[in-house]
């Protein structure tokens, strides 16, 4: 986690664009560093950033032509899996939801969530990787007491072991391979077996997908975070 949190704003709207700049200006762990008004512009844009100039997060508006969010956002997880994805809409829905937690988006927020839910939101998930409003976790045990969205959300051919909820929790937690095989007496390697394993197993790409498969699969607690 950087001192300043690199943020990219990707949406059709100037106006939005300009007020979410506007609303981040004075926030002085946050910068913006980069804007674009279309999916294709903003992969290209990505693609000539350094690697001290690449954002830690973008925010994505989900109703954008010619490319809408949810195609860049399936974009963005296969090239760039470590960068943290927020959802920006003004259809705010289950359905929505559900297919956030599939792809390993860091958080969705309404266009019209107040200023602090918003910073909440950008900071949270730069410290642990996700972010949910009582509305979101409200939805999320919803999820968890309907077994056939539960199971389509997450693929999972085998249960996990108790080790490996172990590390689960662990990662939820942000420690490193070398803190989690410390505290569980095996090597940083067994710890990315582990790791690798478990992503094989629920059908998740990234880190981001190990923390919600756990908070909806009780695991780990979201009143934790």
């Amino acid at each position: 986690m950087s001192s300043q949190i690199k943020l990219a704003l990707i949406d059709d709207e100037q106006l939005i664009l300009e007020g979410v700049k506007m609303l981040l200006s004075n926030e002085k762990n946050i910068s913006v560093c980069l804007t674009a008004d279309n999916g294709p512009d903003f992969i290209d844009d990505l693609g000539k950033l350094s690697k001290d100039e690449f954002p830690d997060m973008a925010l994505v508006d989900v109703q954008m032509k010619p490319m809408n969010g949810f195609e860049l956002v399936e974009i963005l997880k296969e090239k760039y899996p470590d960068l943290k994805i927020i959802i920006l809409s003004s259809h705010y829905k289950t359905s929505i939801l559900g297919y956030m937690v599939k792809l390993g988006v860091s958080a969705f927020l309404p266009k019209n969530s107040n200023k602090k839910t918003f910073i909440d939101a950008i900071t949270m998930v730069d410290k642990n990787g996700v972010f949910f409003t009582a509305e979101d976790h409200q939805m999320l045990f919803t999820y968890m007491n309907g077994s056939a969205k539960k199971n389509s959300l997450f693929e999972t051919e085998d249960e996990l072991s108790e080790r490996e909820k172990d590390v689960v929790k662990l990662i939820c937690q942000e420690f490193t391979n070398n803190e989690i095989g410390e505290k569980l007496f095996i090597s940083p390697r067994t710890v990315e077996s582990h790791r690798q394993r478990i992503l094989e197993k629920i059908g998740a790409k990234n880190t981001v997908g190990i923390v919600i498969y756990a908070i909806i699969n009780n695991i780990y607690s979201l009143e934790k975070m």
